[in-house]
């Protein structure tokens, strides 16, 4: 039997997949169109007689400055930041889209399959419980066949193999959603990153000019700098928020995931050698 999820869930991410390359990928053409007239030629013919590029700063007008003009403002490093932070964006809707699309109690939790399973072992039908266990992968179907892999050695056997595909199961789906946490800790500090160099520019044109810099001209490179700020924020208020719910629906997940194995072995587990009144405790494992 397959571990892990339904053959449908793999299709959907499969699908998602495909197209957060291609939104990547257009992202990144789009960022090559923007940086070449950006600091080529039009930098250049922005700055008047005697002035020259310096940090990649473009002064002008904030007035007439465009929403392309506004997010790649930072200079050469600010662009590649707020790249950085495109693309950690976009991989943050995947995960959270994936994440919508798998953690669904339906598949992974088809109550017709408990049942099912249960009559069977009641039934002293091993074989034909676990067939229909191959029949419907999924995390729980996974459990169950675990669990009755064992039967022949006693109720303790059958009880570690459980708490064992728990665990298994649990860290799987955890696996994927850590990177919801990365990125919601990683796009600030990327963010403040470009804040910090930028305004290390925006201070280097005052000491290049001797002070005679005007105030226009250093607010301009400071509300620049402070884009990226700004992006990291927007992309890890969102992401953190996903995680903790996610990470709070996979809890919910593998709690009734565990009650739902034990009533499928409640009718065997008596007459299984080693069995005691106790039930098995899950225990998750850490998250991070």
């Amino acid at each position: 039997m397959k571990k892990g999820f339904p053959t449908v869930t793999h299709m959907r991410c499969l699908r998602i997949s495909h197209w957060f390359t291609r939104i990547v990928l257009g992202c990144l053409g789009v960022g090559w169109l923007i940086l070449q007239p950006r600091f080529g030629v039009a930098q250049e013919a922005s700055l008047g007689p005697g002035q020259a590029v310096s940090g990649g700063l473009k002064p002008s007008d904030a007035s007439d400055d465009t929403v392309f003009e506004i997010i790649f403002s930072g200079g050469p490093l600010g662009v590649a930041i707020m790249i950085a932070l495109i693309v950690m964006s976009i991989l943050a809707v995947y995960l959270i889209i994936d994440q919508w699309l798998t953690l669904k109690r339906k598949d992974l939790l088809p109550t017709e399959l408990n049942e099912n399973v249960r009559q069977l072992l009641a039934q002293g039908k091993l074989k034909d419980a676990d067939q229909a266990c191959r029949n419907q992968p999924c995390p729980l179907s996974y459990v169950l066949a675990s669990g009755i892999a064992e039967i022949e050695y006693g109720w303790p056997a059958v009880e570690k193999s459980l708490e064992d595909a728990l665990a298994e199961q649990a860290a799987r789906m955890y696996r994927k959603l850590e990177y919801l946490s990365v990125i919601g800790n990683l796009a600030p500090m990327l963010g403040l990153l470009g804040t910090v160099a930028g305004m290390i520019l925006a201070f280097r044109e005052v000491a290049l000019s001797q002070g005679t810099a005007g105030a226009g001209q250093l607010a301009s490179g400071i509300y620049s700098a402070l884009i990226t700020t700004v992006a990291g924020l927007l992309i890890a208020i969102p992401a953190l928020g996903a995680f903790a719910v996610f990470r709070n629906r996979i809890d919910e997940i593998m709690s009734e995931m565990a009650t739902a194995a034990q009533q499928a072995f409640g009718p065997i587990r008596r007459r299984l050698p080693g069995a005691t009144a106790a039930r098995p405790t899950v225990v998750p494992p850490p998250r991070g």
